[in-house]
């Protein structure tokens, strides 16, 4: 099949030529004595015309949309020029016409504004693929993964593939398991991550791997997360938090130059965990704007007012949010509304202080003492017109709310620039985390992280109080990476899986060939991962994971395209030594 020129690419140089060109019908224009045609491919359009003395004419009247056709001709000047399309200048004098494919009526409109409801375009996910939207999006994808491997590559980094089929350890999430033909009643699982495998890379001698890993979680998903997903997996020997640092800012500086031409400015801004939950109630801050969380346990820690005093002798936090001009924006209705909604965060309550004719007024004041209103005035710096919304409640409650408020404000005040960058990266991370459901300590980024020299003979006598050499990236309000310094030492890893609640049983059965490992020779190593489908979120600016994924799930973990999950037959679950529950 001849095929000379993509559907993007002729322009008036090239009137007169003969051309022969493929694609799919986009729309189809009878205008009585001239057919026109859009001929879409998967880099742009073309306009094919069909005049009336055209012996293929009354062919063109009966294409189908979205057929597949070849047509050949040669380029001429289009009487009505379209300056939005690259080739709207020209269109195609067709001679030759042949339908490759031909197509019944669509269940959705292939078009960028589509109004198909997005269980349509799941189900008939190939026809929604064929949307410019959409192609740009993967084709973006794949120019990202490219200039990472160049990247990583430069730097004398080993693309190393680790295993799919491993055993199921506790990292958080739960498993995906796979049953055993040859083993039966055993079960691989589906890795959450490589984390294991690349830091016995490192035990093996390879100094710098990296790989684009597919990994798996089976837990409830929301916008930004998909059962199967892609990280870029990094892990280097011999190295410190700022050699890790160092490179992952320099992958991003030339993912964004290469992407979005902007050149980035390098260190990025660093927050401690402690400094990120002070200043904006998460360890994932949008700092693309100010309005930053005020502590305010000091003015009211001799408070008359109940809520606030029950609060403060429960070491609980007082905290507010200032929001400039929010005493005109923000009726008592509006505030209400707000109330509502933070107690999704578990917040019981939400105060407010309004800053009007020089005076502060709001339903708490009455109970404040002029010291307070004085104290009040001096730390939050509240100036005419601003309003500051208030949660008093346990720290995470407090926190949580308030991070909320932040980002929701800023959007409905327009304070948020999409095109802005703001690569931070957030430190020292708490090693554990006290689970008070599950009475029991949690690692806050993963059980391998190395505590911090100064706090490694506390981690079992004072769990809490033991940082971690842990970091994470975090950009647009959305962690995009997290890595840390690994443990190296069997003495240190035995001691964090005390803490976790494990015994030398459950040490050698979870973890016997790792823990194996360390008693070999470890160099020290640390590494870092990044989300690739959040990444690619990011830099083409949608806000629906899905776009970013040619075969994506629903919310539910479905594919609808092709039904998984789905049943196995009795004979296939007989080979796994498995029968099926009544």
């Amino acid at each position: 099949m001849k095929y000379t020129h993509h559907n993007n690419e002729l322009t008036m140089n090239d009137i007169n030529k003969t051309v022969f060109l493929k694609g799919f019908v986009r729309k189809k224009r009878d205008l009585g004595n001239l057919v026109f045609v859009d001929l879409r491919d998967s880099e742009g359009l073309t306009q094919l015309a069909f005049d009336a003395d055209n012996p293929l004419k009354a062919q063109a009247e009966k294409l189908k949309t979205e057929s597949v056709i070849e047509v050949g001709g040669h380029v001429r000047e289009r009487s009505s020029k379209n300056p939005n399309l690259h080739t709207g200048d020209i269109e195609i004098d067709v001679d030759t016409l042949h339908v490759l494919s031909l197509a019944k009526q669509s269940p959705m409109l292939i078009q960028d504004d589509t109004d198909a409801l997005e269980d349509t375009r799941l189900k008939y996910r190939y026809l929604d693929l064929r949307r410019p939207y959409l192609q740009n999006i993967l084709k973006t994808r794949h120019k990202i993964t490219a200039t990472i491997r160049d990247f990583l590559n430069s730097q004398n980094f080993y693309d190393i593939e680790t295993p799919y089929l491993t055993r199921s350890t506790p990292e958080g999430a739960r498993d995906y398991v796979v049953p055993s033909r040859n083993y039966p009643g055993n079960f691989y699982a589906l890795p959450q991550s490589p984390q294991i495998f690349k830091q016995l890379l490192m035990v093996g001698g390879f100094e710098k791997y990296y790989q684009i890993a597919r990994c798996f979680r089976d837990e409830d998903l929301r916008a930004d997360r998909q059962p199967e997903f892609t990280q870029i997996d990094i892990e280097m020997a011999f190295v410190s938090e700022d050699d890790v640092m160092r490179l992952s800012e320099g992958m991003i500086k030339a993912l964004l130059k290469k992407i979005k031409g902007i050149e980035l400015k390098t260190p990025f801004p660093r927050l401690t965990y402690q400094e990120a939950l002070k200043h904006y109630g998460t360890d994932k801050p949008d700092t693309r704007f100010a309005m930053k969380l005020i502590t305010l346990n000091d003015i009211f820690k001799k408070t008359d007012f109940k809520v606030f005093k029950t609060v403060l002798d429960k070491g609980g936090l007082i905290k507010g949010l200032p929001i400039k001009n929010g005493a005109k924006l923000y009726s008592r209705k509006n505030i209400d509304q707000l109330t509502k909604d933070v107690a999704k965060y578990g917040a019981k309550g939400l105060a407010f202080f309004k800053m009007q004719d020089h005076t502060l007024s709001g339903p708490v004041t009455k109970f404040m003492s002029e010291a307070e209103l004085t104290m009040f005035k001096s730390i939050t710096k509240l100036e005419e017109g601003d309003m500051m919304l208030v949660v008093a409640d346990k720290a995470n409650t407090t926190n949580a709310a308030l991070a909320y408020l932040r980002n929701r404000i800023a959007k409905e005040q327009g304070l948020i620039d999409d095109n802005e960058f703001d690569f931070t990266w957030v430190t020292d991370w708490p090693m554990f985390e006290y689970n008070e459901e599950e009475d029991r300590y949690q690692a806050l980024h993963h059980p391998f992280t190395k505590v911090h020299d100064q706090d490694k003979d506390r981690i079992k006598d004072a769990p809490s109080d033991v940082l971690a050499y842990g970091y994470d990236l975090v950009a647009q309000g959305q962690e995009l990476g997290g890595g840390s310094l690994r443990i190296h030492e069997l003495t240190m890893q035995n001691d964090v899986f005390t803490v976790l609640g494990m015994d030398e049983t459950a040490i050698r059965q979870q973890f016997g060939f790792f823990v194996d490992a360390l008693q070999y020779g470890t160099p020290p190593h640390g590494g870092i991962a990044f989300g690739l489908d959040r990444l690619v979120m990011i830099l083409t600016g949608t806000k629906n994971m899905r776009d970013v994924i040619a075969f994506p799930k629903t919310a539910s973990a479905h594919c609808l395209l092709s039904d998984a999950p789905g049943e196995v037959s009795d004979e296939q679950l007989k080979a796994l030594g498995l029968k099926r529950r009544e």
